[in-house]
């Protein structure tokens, strides 16, 4: 494709870092670079807590054990999610009950959430779908008058916030993702924000396959061994290092995205006026991180068509999740069509356009025109 969906970039001194961690003599995790993300990540999120991961997949694993779910339990989460949301959760052989999305974000739909509880829910799982918060004020209202964990997957959320507060710290556990298709990136990485400070201790010795090494680094024990369930969720410091960089250029990287996003918003917006497609939603209290920009056809028959005529122009546009309660697995679960309509009827329609650090302005005329191209025809 001429004009790609996404492209992996670098901005600052990604590469000056990592000869730093070759030269440095440690290629393992816990180096010197995983030490100033965490200290990054912890100073701009307030979170208790912030553990480097290999990828956002590690961290909801981590937190899915942190939660002490198993067999018996249930874990409530939007069908509309990647699959690693569901499987930290399917891996400890809790039950998967997925919940209604909003027609206006495409998030946790909060107002249908409690009739998903029963006396066997553990946890609610929101997804802040494309940086933008789901209402978490409301989430926790009904977690606490349930005694529930939240755990967010704030994959898409890293440097956004709900009503002021950044998004993963809110429940009492969050994960973001580094993987290259998001806002600060690193190939393959993630990391776990730990919020409630009873779980900090037992995050430590997860992430480092069980054993209480971290307590021993710091001269709290005297040996470390094997004390818990847990595996190797660290990323290697040529990760950390390529993070680093990332992370100290989070103001450029934000501002060029958003910069992107609002030229989007504005050029299709005439297109929106006369009804032919619909834009992104961000409710009062939001402060999204520009993380994509998507439309929704008015059919999954003019969806098919649109993304078919921009592959025809050079540009890779792309459809997002297949309901998961639609999947082999989810039918094995005892899911049917029809269980989530809001959900099904969203999925089939939504259109992600290229959305990337160097996207260039005259690119993103080309789609917008490409897009416009479409609708004009006979």
């Amino acid at each position: 494709m001429r004009i790609p969906f996404n492209k992996p970039f670098i901005v600052g001194k990604e590469l000056h870092y990592i000869s730093q961690a070759v030269l440095g003599g440690q290629l393992a995790g816990d180096g010197e670079f995983t030490r100033r993300c965490h200290e990054w990540l912890e100073e701009r999120t307030g979170a208790r807590r912030v553990l480097l991961t290999h990828s956002c997949t590690a961290a909801l694993e981590m937190a899915a054990i942190l939660c002490d779910v198993g067999p018996g339990d249930e874990v409530i989460l939007p069908s509309f999610t990647f699959v690693s949301t569901a499987n930290a959760f399917a891996l400890r052989g809790a039950t998967l009950v997925f919940a209604e999305i909003r027609r206006d974000t495409l998030n946790l739909d909060e107002k249908r959430l409690e009739e998903r509880i029963t006396d066997r829910t553990r946890v609610i799982v929101p997804v802040h779908y494309a940086g933008v918060g789901c209402d978490m004020d409301e989430v926790l209202r009904v977690a606490r008058r349930h005694s529930l964990r939240v755990v967010e997957d704030a994959a898409q959320g890293v440097d956004a916030s709900w009503m002021g507060r950044p998004l993963g710290t809110l429940g009492d556990l969050g994960t973001f993702s580094f993987h290259e298709t998001k806002n600060f990136i690193c190939g393959e990485g993630g990391a776990l924000l730990v919020n409630d400070p009873e779980l900090v201790d037992r995050a430590e010795r997860i992430r480092q396959k069980g054993t209480n090494r971290d307590q021993f680094l710091r001269g709290e024990v005297d040996k470390y061994t094997w004390v818990d369930i847990g595996s190797s969720f660290l990323p290697s410091e040529i990760v950390a290092a390529f993070l680093y960089a990332q992370l100290e250029s989070a103001e450029v990287i934000t501002q060029a995205r958003h910069g992107i996003f609002d030229r989007y918003l504005e050029w299709l917006q005439p297109l929106a006026d006369e009804g032919l497609l619909r834009l992104p939603t961000i409710p009062e209290g939001c402060d999204h991180n520009a993380h994509m920009f998507y439309v929704i056809a008015n059919s999954p028959d003019e969806r098919a068509g649109l993304l078919a005529h921009l592959r025809e122009k050079g540009i890779l546009a792309v459809f997002h999740y297949v309901p998961l309660h639609l999947s082999p697995m989810g039918e094995k679960l005892g899911y049917e069509r029809g269980a989530l309509p809001v959900t099904e009827d969203l999925a089939e329609r939504v259109v992600r356009l290229p959305c990337f650090f160097e996207l260039t302005e005259t690119e993103q005329r080309e789609v917008v025109d490409a897009v416009f191209g479409f609708f004009a025809r006979p």
